[in-house]
């Protein structure tokens, strides 16, 4: 942005800002640093959506950036003759989320769209439900998921309930990038807008129907009916949006002793009990973990603010600590149950399929195998997965049976098309009934996975490199490492190197180049010798480059040797 100082006095004038706006951006107006860093750019409408930092600024969320934004998608649906079909909308529980949601479906109705907004905070997957459900064209969900409290964001979804991928999301992009200003947003009065039938609330009706899907995915009701009086659950909704589907779902199946962490069961945007509300973070987990060991819980478990995502400890019974689960593991336990009791039982559908992204964990290869299910990769992002679930309805392919990626989120069952915590946590305290039954924990089933399959274990390291430089930094690393693949990692040899940038797969012992299939994305994959791997990439929502890797061990002790070594060797 040329000259931002100029940005910031217009929003410091101009009258379609209001009094709250100016006066924190005059609170600011000695601070150059800070007046540059939110308005040297318009925050970014990624392949996702928004995200970013609550406040005044184009480099901000606001409800002036959120209005730009969706007047961009607005010009979309009509261009799509959406309209009549609507959008419908849910919200976490973060600050603002309730502000951002009255202005998006404004800013829709005022653009002759109707809109289906949830009465109240809802979890993610059940906008992505909801949006099937409806017959809509699109969906918003107001969240920025497990980011810190000062974040908020909006994540698009498309009307077979997926968040949006090729064409539509790029098409998006484009027609947001054209709102270059305010006067060609609009917006409408509220009671103007319910009393045109633009603006319609949403509530019970959907939750009693998304509760229903939810519950068909239960193989084996009757070992839950058996072991509900045996088995202890410890849960926290991390102050966000789980507390209430969860509950009632382990309920309607008849768990009898769920004990919900008091201090985070109240939705908050302060989240006034952990500064990074991440079910991946064992600092999410220090509550919960004295109320499991106060009630001797089996199972402790944790969703993310807008529920899609669940972190996982069990009981050792041969230490009596608490284990925690990675995503990969919490993932493997859920797909070796299914697999295995369908295709017992006899109900695995024609053609099964299992769906995960190329930085899940190999494991999920062997169990497919066993089991003779189709196993199909895809790029990181749940939404491609969602999007696998309409290929197969499209093409009449494969019939899914289920879907995970490496960080913490699954699904059972085509209900959405968004990974769902819920069904997450109903699916692996039925995992645990199951267990129990047998006489073992959810960390000997883990062990006894490990025998059949393998050690297969997985890292991932981060790096943030912030501001204008930053972003630079980060290209930077990409190209070297494109242009300059290394012979070996961590002792490894480099067999082959994907590029999922220029949709090359280069064999390193013949020279072969051939497609890797996937569509086009800013990802590097070295596939090593003896199981092992590792991926890097840049982040699509935040100002870092990840770094993921996986080895397959002799032993839980080898395997964590390799992957130190092999993290070592990438991070230098």
């Amino acid at each position: 942005m040329s000259d931002y100082m100029e940005v910031y006095r217009q929003w410091c004038t101009d009258s379609y800002f209001d009094a709250d706006t100016k006066a924190e951006l005059e609170a600011i107006k000695d601070n150059r640093a800070e007046i540059e860093d939110r308005f040297y750019r318009q925050l970014e409408f990624g392949t996702g959506g928004l995200r970013g930092v609550i406040g005044a600024g184009t480099n901000r969320m606001n409800i002036y950036t959120v209005r730009q934004a969706t007047q961009g998608l607005a010009n979309y649906i009509i261009s799509q003759g959406g309209q009549e079909k609507g959008v419908a909308i849910a919200h976490d529980s973060r600050n603002m989320s309730e502000e951002f949601t009255q202005e998006a479906a404004l800013c829709l109705n005022a653009n002759g769209i109707k809109t289906y907004v949830f009465d109240s905070l809802r979890p993610t997957p059940e906008l992505s439900f909801a949006v099937r459900e409806l017959g809509c064209i699109s969906g918003i969900v107001i969240t920025a998921s497990h980011n810190p409290r000062e974040y908020n964001g909006y994540k698009v979804y498309w009307e077979d309930g997926a968040q949006i991928t090729p064409p539509h999301d790029k098409n998006i992009l484009a027609e947001v990038a054209k709102v270059t200003s305010f006067d060609q947003v609009r917006t409408m009065a509220k009671e103007d807008a319910v009393k045109a039938g633009l603006y319609c609330v949403i509530g019970a009706e959907l939750d009693d129907r998304y509760m229903e899907e939810l519950k068909k995915q239960s193989i084996h009701p009757e070992i839950i009916k058996e072991m509900a009086k045996d088995i202890k659950i410890v849960y926290t909704p991390l102050h966000g949006t789980g507390n209430v589907p969860v509950r009632r779902v382990l309920k309607e199946l008849g768990f009898e002793h769920v004990y919900v962490v008091k201090e985070q069961e109240l939705p908050d945007g302060n989240f006034p009990t952990v500064a990074y509300p991440n079910p991946e973070s064992p600092k999410a987990f220090e509550l919960a973990l004295n109320l499991a060991k106060e009630v001797d819980a089996d199972i402790v478990l944790a969703t993310d603010p807008d529920a899609d995502r669940l972190g996982v400890y069990c009981k050792d019974t041969k230490t009596g600590e608490y284990v925690s689960f990675t995503g990969n593991m919490s993932g493997m336990l859920i797909a070796e149950y299914i697999l295995r009791e369908r295709t017992e039982m006899g109900t695995m559908p024609e053609n099964p399929a299992l769906v995960e992204t190329i930085v899940t964990t190999d494991m999920a290869k062997a169990i497919a195998e066993a089991y003779g299910v189709k196993l199909i990769e895809v790029l990181t992002g749940f939404k491609y997965i969602g999007e696998q679930i309409k290929f197969f309805e499209q093409q009449h392919t494969y019939s899914y049976v289920f879907g995970l990626e490496e960080s913490y989120g699954c699904l059972a069952g085509t209900y959405a098309r968004d990974k769902d915590a819920c069904v997450a946590v109903m699916m692996l305290c039925e995992v645990a009934s199951w267990c129990k039954k047998h006489g073992m924990t959810l960390w000997d089933e883990m062990l006894a996975m490990y025998e059949k399959y393998g050690y297969y274990i997985e890292g991932l390291e981060t790096k943030t490199l912030k501001g204008i430089d930053g972003a630079a930094q980060i290209q930077e690393l990409m190209s070297n490492s494109r242009n300059n693949p290394p012979k070996s990692l961590g002792g490894f040899e480099v067999l082959a190197v994907r590029d999922y940038k220029e949709d090359t797969r280069k064999d390193m012992m013949t020279g072969e180049v051939t497609k890797t299939g996937l569509p086009q994305s800013n990802v590097l994959y070295y596939e090593l010798s003896d199981n092992a791997w590792c991926c890097v990439r840049p982040s699509g929502t935040e100002p870092k480059i990840k770094y993921y890797f996986g080895v397959k061990g002799a032993s839980l002790q080898d395997a964590k040797e390799k992957l130190a070594v092999l993290k070592d060797d990438l991070l230098k």
